[in-house]
C-alpha cells in the first residue's frame, strides 16, 4: 500500500491529459493571487463597521482558523497531487455520497468567487464617470447595463484561460507581484502619514462586543479575504513537482496573506480622521467610502496613492477572478474523474485546457449575479460554501492518518491527530457565524447539487457507464445529520436575519463545538476500509512527485 498509492499512474495521455507545467512560484502566486483580491479592498472597512477596533481580534481568529485548515490541506495536497484536489479527498475516504457532496461544495464556491471579484471591480470603478450607472445608488446592486458588463468581464476571464495553463500561470505570477506590492505600499504610506492611536479606543475597543467580533469573521469578509490557499491544490494536476511544491505554496500563501491583511486593518483604523466615525463605527462615513482605501487616501491628502489604488481595484480582483475561473474548470474536471459529472468535462483542447468546464463556470458565474447581487451578500454566501468545502479535508485527513499511518508523506503535520478535529470544529463555527439568512440559501444550493450530480450518478450507474461511482451511503451516513444539524442550530442561534436567538451566545459556540466533535469521530468510525480507499485512489489519475 505504501508504495502503490504514491506511485500510481493512470490515464495520463490522450484528450483527457493535463500538462504538468506549473512550478513552485506559479503555485504560490496562484494561492497568493486568490487570497489578495477584493478582500483587501473592502475587508478592513466592512470588519471595522461590524466590530470596531476589535476587528483586529476578528483577523487574529480568522488567521488561526485558516492556518489550521491550511496545515491539514498541505499534507493532503502533497499526498494526493491531483487536479481539483479538495473536491476529491472526501471521495477517497468516504466514497461516493460524501465525495459527491463535498465535490459540489468545492465547485460551488469556486464558481461563485469570480462574480464576487467582478462585483468588486465594478464597485471601485464607480470612481470614473464611464462606470456611472452600472450600480444602483440605493443598494449598490447591478443595473441592467451593469449585469451585461459583469457578464462580459467573466467572459474575458474565460477567454484568457483558453491560452493554456503555462501562459496563465506566468501571467498570474506577474500580476500577483503587482497585487502584493500595492497593499504593501498602502501599509507603508498610510503608516507614515498622520496616524491616530486614539482611534483604537474611541467608542471603546470592542463597542459591539463578542457578537461584533464573531460576525465580522464570516459576514464582513474576514474569512473570505483569507481564503484561496487551496488554489495550489486545485492546480496540482498541472504541477511539475507537486509533492514538494504544494505544501510550500499552501503554507507560504497563508502566511503572506495574513500579515498583509492584519497590517491593512491597523493602518486603516489609525488613518481615519475622528469625524469619519463620530457617530460610531457602524456609521463610519466619508466621501469615497465606496472605495474604502482609495477614498481614505484622497480624504487625507494622498491623491497620488488614491490613483494607484483605483487602478489596482481593477487589476487585483481581476487577477483573483481569473484564478478562480481556472480552478472551477479543474474542479469540474475532478468531479468528472470521480464519476459525478459527464466525461465530456474531462475533454481538453490542444493546449490541454478543459474547455467545457470553463464554459460551465461562465454560465454559473453569470447566474450568481441574479440572487446575490451585492458584494457583502455574496461574501456571506461564498464563505459558508467554501468553509463547508474545507470541512471535508480534516475528515479525510483523520481517516487517512488512521488507515495508513505509515504512508510516506512529503509533508507530515505535527500533532495532526489533534489539529485535525480542531480544524473541523473551526470550520463548523465559521459556517454558523455566517448566519441563518446565508445558510438557508446555501442549503437550497446543496439540494440543487444533489439533483444535478446525484441524478447524473444514478443515470450513469443505471447505464453501467465506465467510472460510475458507488454511493457508499454507510460511509457517509454522518453527512445528512451534520448538514441538518448545522442548519437547525443556525436557525435557533444568534446570527443572521431570521434566526430565533433561542440558543444564547457562548452556549451556541459550545453546542457547535461539541456537535462537530461527535460528527468528526463518527465519520472516522464509519469511513471506508483501507482496501476500499486504495481502490478509490487508484481509480483516478495520480502522478508521483517527479511526474513519472
Amino acid at each position: 500500500m505504501a508504495s502503490s498509492m504514491p506511485g500510481a499512474v493512470q490515464r495520463t495521455g490522450g484528450r483527457h491529459a493535463l500538462r504538468r507545467e506549473v512550478g513552485m512560484i506559479g503555485l504560490l502566486w496562484a494561492s497568493v493571487g486568490a487570497i489578495i483580491g477584493s478582500g483587501w479592498l473592502f475587508g478592513a472597512e466592512k470588519a471595522v463597521r461590524a466590530a470596531g477596533p476589535a476587528s483586529l481580534i476578528s483577523w487574529g481568529v480568522g488567521t488561526v482558523a485558516i492556518v489550521l485548515l491550511a496545515l491539514v490541506h498541505a499534507e493532503l495536497g502533497g499526498l494526493f497531487p491531483v487536479a481539483g484536489g479538495t473536491a476529491r479527498y472526501p471521495h477517497y475516504a468516504f466514497g461516493g455520497f460524501a465525495g459527491m457532496s463535498f465535490g459540489w461544495f468545492t465547485w460551488l464556491q469556486s464558481a461563485a468567487t469570480a462574480p464576487i471579484e467582478v462585483q468588486a471591480m465594478i464597485g471601485y470603478a464607480q470612481h470614473w464617470t464611464w462606470a456611472d450607472g452600472l450600480l444602483k445608488k440605493s443598494n449598490q446592486t447591478l443595473t441592467a447595463s451593469g449585469f451585461v458588463v459583469a457578464a462580459a468581464l467573466l467572459a474575458i476571464f474565460v477567454a484568457i484561460n483558453f491560452l493554456g495553463v503555462k501562459w496563465l500561470a506566468n501571467t498570474n505570477s506577474a500580476a500577483t507581484y503587482w497585487k502584493v506590492a500595492v497593499p504593501v505600499l498602502t501599509i507603508l504610506v498610510f503608516a507614515s502619514a498622520e496616524f491616530h492611536g486614539a482611534n483604537f479606543h474611541s467608542h471603546g475597543f470592542a463597542p459591539y462586543g463578542a457578537r461584533g467580533v464573531l460576525s465580522a469573521i464570516s459576514g464582513s469578509g474576514v474569512i473570505f479575504a483569507l481564503l484561496g490557499f487551496e488554489q495550489a491544490i486545485q492546480w496540482a494536476g498541472e504541477s511539475s513537482n507537486p509533492r514538494r511544491d504544494i505544501p510550500r505554496a499552501v503554507i507560504g500563501s497563508v502566511l503572506i496573506g495574513s500579515v498583509v491583511y492584519i497590517m491593512l486593518q491597523v493602518v486603516f483604523i489609525g488613518s481615519l480622521p475622528a469625524a469619519t466615525f463620530a457617530g460610531g463605527w457602524a456609521n463610519l462615513d466619508y466621501k469615497g467610502i465606496s472605495g474604502p482605501f482609495a477614498g481614505l487616501a484622497a480624504l487625507i491628502g494622498l491623491g497620488w496613492m488614491a490613483t494607484i489604488l483605483y487602478i489596482d481595484a481593477v487589476i487585483s480582483p481581476a487577477g483573483t477572478g481569473l484564478v478562480y475561473i481556472t480552478s472551477s474548470s479543474r474542479i469540474s474536471y475532478g468531479l468528472s474523474r470521480n464519476g459525478y459529472a459527464p466525461q465530456t468535462l474531462q475533454a481538453t483542447d490542444r493546449r490541454a485546457v478543459p474547455w467545457l468546464g470553463l464554459v460551465v463556470a461562465w454560465v454559473a458565474g453569470v447566474l450568481c449575479f441574479l440572487p446575490f447581487p451585492s458584494w457583502q451578500r455574496l461574501v456571506g454566501f461564498i464563505t459558508s460554501a467554501v468553509v463547508l468545502m474545507y470541512a471535508g479535508a480534516p475528515l479525510a485527513f483523520g481517516v487517512l492518518r488512521r488507515r495508513f499511518p505509515d504512508l510516506e508523506r512529503s509533508y507530515h503535520l505535527p500533532a495532526g491527530e489533534i489539529i485535525s478535529p480542531i480544524a473541523f470544529v473551526i470550520a463548523g463555527l465559521v459556517i454558523y457565524w455566517s448566519g441563518w439568512d446565508t445558510l438557508w440559501r446555501l442549503g437550497a444550493s446543496i439540494l440543487i447539487g444533489y439533483l444535478l450530480l446525484g441524478g447524473y450518478a444514478a443515470w450513469a450507474r443505471a447505464k453501467h457507464l465506465p467510472g460510475a461511482p458507488r454511493m457508499d451511503f454507510r460511509a457517509g451516513q454522518w453527512l445528512p445529520v451534520y448538514l441538518v444539524g448545522m442548519g437547525l442550530m443556525s436557525w435557533q442561534g444568534q446570527f443572521g436575519k431570521g434566526a430565533t436567538g433561542r440558543i444564547p451566545l457562548w452556549w451556541d459556540i459550545a453546542l457547535i463545538s461539541g456537535f462537530s466533535l461527535v460528527i468528526y469521530y463518527w465519520a472516522l468510525a464509519v469511513a471506508l476500509p483501507a482496501e476500499e480507499i486504495e481502490r478509490n485512489f487508484l481509480d483516478v489519475e495520480v502522478i508521483d512527485a517527479g511526474g513519472h
